[in-house]
């Protein structure tokens, strides 16, 4: 194995655990740069079905990239020492489609009928822009990505159903155009944007008012590019109401093993 892979893989071993130490507990944007970053979601198994179809029926909002086993908390295909009840810097957790709390491990929730769902990051391409001299300005700025509810309906699927939530990122024109052509290659990672431009035409008001994550500053002659976002599923879960369901805290992913350039397309 190549050793700078191999510093990645102790990298990501080592957030982990101090995730698991409770040591870490905020964001994971820019952290164990190269490795794919993934959101979660956690259903009972009578819902898992449906929401397997669901982001079949919405690849972009929800591409997966692992599906645990019924009742088994391991991730082995993502990372072999993965625990999803304690490996997410933050937990929400929904009853019957509320969120009723937060909390930083699920030992005590987890339950033997439990499906995990990990689903690719644009955290995962923000590498790939970092290196072509396009950092994202939430890294810049030290803090979590700005994320916005739109109008843009996504498929439904049984009981789980809402809009597609975006992320932005905001770059000069050319910049912008290079931007999109990078994360293209990153399908996993939601791939290219969505939306470049006028925030209002996907229904966006305001945007140092995210719904999810936090503001940054647009510089004079930059637009709002706007990717979709793994928090999608947040809003057909308020739909669907399963009796629980726990995600992880938006911008606070779960780290795998995986290189991001693993699931490239070239």
């Amino acid at each position: 194995m190549p050793q700078s892979s191999l510093t990645l893989l102790q990298q990501t071993s080592e957030l982990r655990q101090a995730i698991r130490r409770k040591e870490h507990t905020g964001p994971t944007s820019g952290l164990a740069t190269g490795a794919m970053q993934g959101n979660v979601v956690i259903l009972p198994a009578e819902y898992a079905n449906e929401f397997l179809l669901f982001c079949q029926n919405n690849p972009v909002s929800c591409p997966l990239i692992g599906v645990s086993e019924v009742g088994d908390y391991r991730m082995p295909m993502l990372g072999e020492d993965i625990d999803m009840r304690h490996d997410i810097p933050e937990y929400y957790v929904y009853r019957n489609g509320e969120k009723v709390e937060s909390r930083s491990d699920i030992e005590a929730l987890w339950q033997d009928d439990m499906v995990a769902f990990v689903l690719g990051c644009s955290f995962s391409f923000e590498h790939a822009l970092s290196q072509a001299g396009l950092t994202p300005r939430n890294i810049e700025e030290d803090v979590n990505v700005s994320m916005f509810e739109t109008n843009i309906a996504t498929t439904p699927a049984g009981r789980f159903h809402g809009n597609t939530v975006v992320t932005m990122r905001p770059y000069l024109p050319k910049d912008a155009i290079r931007a999109i052509q990078i994360t293209t290659r990153f399908p996993k990672a939601h791939g290219a944007p969505l939306h470049f431009g006028s925030p209002e035409a996907i229904g966006i008001n305001d945007l140092s008012k995210p719904e999810f994550g936090d503001a940054v500053s647009i510089r004079a002659g930059e637009v709002p590019v706007f990717w979709a976002c793994g928090v999608t599923p947040q809003l057909a879960i308020r739909n669907a109401k399963p009796p629980i369901c726990i995600t992880h805290a938006p911008g606070k992913m779960l780290v795998t093993d995986i290189l991001d350039t693993d699931l490239a397309v070239f």
